[in-house]
């Protein structure tokens, strides 16, 4: 029977935006909710002065129906646009805000990093936030003292740590928080952006340690908006749109479903598709079975114009998985005055070798066409898949676009005197 450290069943946050009254959480929304209601009581007004209209309140649903669950050992990626729930998932899973309806099942002790100040008091030291936060979870003295130099180490501030936390600055905070959330021994890690904030040279740390947790067999939920590092990091991924699961299940799939996602809201929102303009047949004309990186591509397609324009623009992308265009080749008609003339065209695209690293990319045509009514056409061809296997160590380029396969001449200049070596 297969263990599962996180079990969530239609997991969904409601929110009542448009007032002032809403549901509190916690003790300091209570709080507020209750100042509020004091002050606006014996609010004064002018006289005469009356109050025109009334509050409205409407419901907002941040999360809805997510259900999901997470082996033992997993590390899964959550990933999605800004505002799409991301974060809201990872608090209910905290147990910072309670769900509106649904339950989330967790097995273990849970250490989460959610955002800058989370878990920590402002008031206490470094080294009393690091007791703290052990003490929380359920550690003895012991087993934080058998920890302490080592996140003091990692997280960089030793000349600090007797310092209160509110004189760091973002990153010393951020260096320190992730510190005590990944040293200390938990069942279950929540990492909510932590590669928003720090240096390169931490950031790396950063993942390094997370690569080491996961083969460690502890649970990972890692929100990023750093593709390759979750790439890297997780073998499942979650893909969150407008609060609600888009897809789940392998890590290349859902990254290749956001880069899509991506691409498509940036497209311009009145383009036609099929209409003047149409790509019919977009393919790769294959030489062998398996395309390597050393493979050299070829692109055919035909176009039907059906009216007339002044001007065609036609581009040619090739696209990561993350979304990140890698290849973006174009001609208009000032090089091929022929293309005005409506009809049918053939097109053989040849790009030489790119050495691209082995993962499954995406190409589309997109065609700008300007008539002579001034207003601008777009028009955009199917997307075709580029499966590129082979030829080097997935593993080894994850967090690399090109591999390019280099050639390295060493030339022995002579022998050192050993004596002055001494």
């Amino acid at each position: 029977m297969t263990a599962y450290a996180i079990s969530a069943e239609g997991i969904g946050k409601r929110f009542l935006i448009g007032s002032r009254v809403s549901q509190a959480d916690t003790l300091a929304e209570t709080l507020a909710q209750s100042a509020l209601s004091q002050f606006s009581r014996f609010k004064l007004r002018r006289p005469g002065q009356k109050r025109i209209g009334k509050l409205h309140s409407e419901e907002f649903w941040a999360l809805r129906d997510i259900s999901f669950k997470v082996e033992q050992g997993q590390v899964l990626g959550v990933i999605g646009r800004n505002g799409s729930g991301k974060s809201t998932l990872l608090k209910i899973l905290s147990r910072i805000t309670p769900p509106s309806e649904g339950l989330a099942t967790i097995t273990g002790r849970v250490g989460s990093l959610l955002e800058i100040g989370t878990g920590f008091h402002a008031e206490l030291t470094g080294r009393e936030n690091i007791f703290l936060s052990g003490t929380i979870l359920g550690m003895k003295n012991r087993e934080i003292n058998a920890r302490f130099e080592e996140i003091v180490e990692f997280s960089g501030v030793e000349q600090f740590i007797d310092t209160p936390v509110k004189r760091y600055s973002s990153g010393m905070y951020l260096r320190l928080a992730f510190a005590v959330a990944a040293h200390l021994r938990t069942e279950i890690l929540l990492v909510d952006e932590v590669l928003s904030v720090g240096d390169a040279g931490f950031r790396k740390k950063c993942i390094d340690k997370m690569s080491e947790i996961a083969r460690e067999g502890r649970t990972v939920l890692f929100v990023s908006h750093n593709l390759g590092a979750v790439s890297r990091l997780c073998t499942a991924g979650l893909l969150l749109e407008s609060g609600e699961i888009s897809i789940y299940g392998n890590i290349a799939e859902v990254i290749a479903q956001y880069g899509r996602m991506v691409i498509a809201r940036d497209e311009d929102p009145v383009s036609q598709h099929g209409e003047s303009v149409e790509v019919r047949h977009l393919r790769i004309i294959r030489q062998m079975d398996v395309l390597d990186p050393a493979t050299p591509l070829t692109f055919a397609f035909e176009m039907d114009i059906r009216k007339t324009y002044w001007k065609l623009h036609v581009q040619l992308g090739i696209c990561t998985p993350e979304g990140l265009n890698v290849v973006l080749d174009s001609f208009d008609t000032d090089l091929k005055p022929e293309l005005r003339v409506p009809g049918r065209y053939s097109f053989h695209v040849h790009l030489p070798v790119l050495w691209l690293r082995p993962t499954i990319y995406t190409s589309r045509i997109k065609i700008i066409a300007h008539p002579d009514s001034g207003r601008t056409e777009r028009f955009y061809s199917e997307w075709v898949e580029i499966p590129v296997e082979g030829g080097v160590r997935v593993d080894s380029v994850a967090d690399r676009v090109l591999v390019p396969a280099s050639q390295w001449e060493i030339t022995m200049k002579g022998n050192l005197d050993e004596e002055r070596l001494v």
